[in-house]
C-alpha cells in the first residue's frame, strides 16, 4: 500500500526549483559534525560504563603489583 501510495504522489507531484546556496551546504556540514562529535563525546563519557559491563575493568593498581612480584 506505503509503494502504490509513494508511486502516486511521485507522479502528481511537480518540481520544486529550489535553490541551495552555500551556507545551506556549510549548515548541513556543521550539524554533521556536530553530530560525530557529540557521539564521540558520549562514547568517551560512558566508556567506563561499557568497559565495566563487558568484565574488560583494569585492575587497581595494589592488585598488579602483588600479581608481579609472585
Amino acid at each position: 500500500m506505503k509503494i502504490i501510495l509513494l508511486t502516486v504522489l511521485t507522479l502528481l507531484s511537480r518540481p520544486a526549483w529550489a535553490y541551495l546556496d552555500p551556507g545551506t551546504g556549510s549548515m548541513l556540514l556543521q550539524v554533521i559534525l556536530g553530530g560525530v562529535a557529540a557521539v564521540g563525546v558520549a562514547f568517551k563519557l560512558g566508556w567506563h560504563r561499557i568497559r565495566d559491563a563487558l568484565g574488560f575493568a583494569k585492575k587497581p593498581a595494589a592488585e598488579e603489583e602483588t600479581e608481579e612480584t609472585r
